[in-house]
């Protein structure tokens, strides 16, 4: 069973194009929550784990974002700088392969808040990784745990974890909230352009090496205005004093 990892990647680079108009003067890592940028939000989870080093990749207002991060003196903060082009989540991982290290890392979207009722996710999805075992394991939430998702479920688990794609299915119980523990060299034999990161997740699931992990939470897919308000309001209405 794993320690969490030393290092984190965040994927912030995205272009944020289902957020606008919020995203029209900022990158999509920026846009606030009750307060806090989104990066903040996971940033804060990561560290909450004992994370010490993160990754973070730029494109869109790249300046912007590699100004803000680097405010944090509570991380270190490395940057990978895709703004020459945008290379997605599995290319963006395989790009910065050479600042990762090959000990075990996790990987985060910037688009998710979630909640923690039991202490730290992040830190009981790292516990369960079992190296001789997994590639990757991914944090998952319950389909009636979240808000702003609109898909039908990513994933079915079975009782050992494993994970299976929903494909054909007409639903599934289980949906990727954003955050994974990964063995960094499931990129290596992957070429170096633009890619998502589901290729390798097919890969490591067709060799019985993709796990999962529920969040044990609530969980906020913040992917357009409609679902920044929906979890600012949830947010708020959770800091509120009990009358």
């Amino acid at each position: 069973m794993s320690a969490t990892p030393h290092t984190a990647m965040v994927l912030a680079a995205g272009l944020g194009t289902r957020m606008r108009p919020l995203t029209n003067d900022r990158p999509k890592a920026l846009v606030h929550v009750r307060g806090r940028a989104l990066i903040d939000h996971v940033l804060d989870r990561l560290i909450g784990a004992g994370v010490k080093r993160a990754v973070v990749n730029v494109h869109a207002f790249a300046d912007l974002l590699e100004a803000h991060v680097k405010r944090r003196t509570d991380i270190e903060i490395v940057i990978s700088d895709e703004r020459a082009q945008l290379m997605e989540t599995g290319g963006g991982v395989r790009q910065a392969r050479p600042l990762l290290g090959d000990d075990l890392i996790i990987v985060c979207n910037i688009d998710s808040v979630w909640e923690e009722p039991n202490g730290s996710a992040v830190a009981r999805l790292c516990a369960g990784f079992d190296a001789s075992r997994m590639g990757a394991r991914l944090m998952l939430a319950a389909m009636d745990e979240q808000l702003g998702y609109e898909g039908a479920g990513d994933f079915v688990m079975d009782d050992a974890g494993a994970l299976a794609f929903r494909d054909q299915r007409p639903s599934a119980p289980w949906a990727y909230i954003g955050a994974q523990i990964i063995d960094p060299r499931i990129v290596d034999d992957e070429p170096l352009e633009p890619f998502s990161f589901t290729r390798v997740w097919r890969r490591l699931a067709s060799e019985g090496r993709l796990h999962g992990a529920p969040l044990g939470g609530y969980w906020m897919h913040v992917g357009d205005p409609e679902a920044r308000e929906q979890a600012e309001a949830r947010l708020t209405a959770a800091a509120a004093p009990s009358p």
